[in-house]
């Protein structure tokens, strides 16, 4: 079950292979849940978690969106609101077993969901390296021009998604 962090959750022995993202689960989450900076979400099995993911508000540059997309919005904005999905990872002991797409999708689902109360325009993502890259754009994530960050904008995962709300 995906559910927001709590303290039942056994963090100490969540390990994905990246220091970064091990020490923040295990020093960082709860302060910036406290603070509202960001949610974490977490699959965990009979409190031993699986994989993680951060979800908080961003905005990002208008000029820095590919230029098609620049065309189609307001130029009275200098920035667009954005969901960041700021980080995400699986236990070791779980990669390779599909979990990071389940986490992706729930993600994705969420942020979209959101955005229906709460204006986002896309979720953005900084992959931490060339594999974490690789893993966004099977999913159709596409780069920002003159950044590492990459995005999927909402109309994408409405398609994805908002046959949900018909229902």
């Amino acid at each position: 079950m995906i559910e927001l962090l709590n303290k039942k959750h056994n963090r100490n022995d969540f390990d994905c292979g990246k220091e970064l993202l091990n020490n923040y689960l295990k020093n960082q989450a709860d302060q910036d849940a406290t603070r509202r900076w960001s949610a974490c979400f977490v699959l965990a099995y009979a409190h031993t978690l699986m994989g993680y993911y951060t979800l908080s508000n961003n905005s990002i540059p208008l000029n820095s969106l590919p230029e098609h997309i620049q065309k189609k919005l307001p130029k009275s904005y200098t920035s667009i609101p954005v969901t960041l999905l700021g980080r995400l990872a699986i236990d070791q002991e779980y990669q390779g077993k599909g979990i990071g797409k389940i986490l992706l999708i729930d993600a994705l689902k969420r942020s979209y969901e959101a955005s229906q109360s709460i204006g986002s325009f896309a979720v953005v993502v900084d992959p931490t390296d060339q594999e974490a890259e690789m893993f966004y754009e099977k999913y159709d994530f596409r780069k920002l021009p003159d950044s590492e960050k990459m995005f999927i904008g909402m109309n994408t995962l409405k398609a994805l998604f908002g046959f949900v709300d018909q229902q």
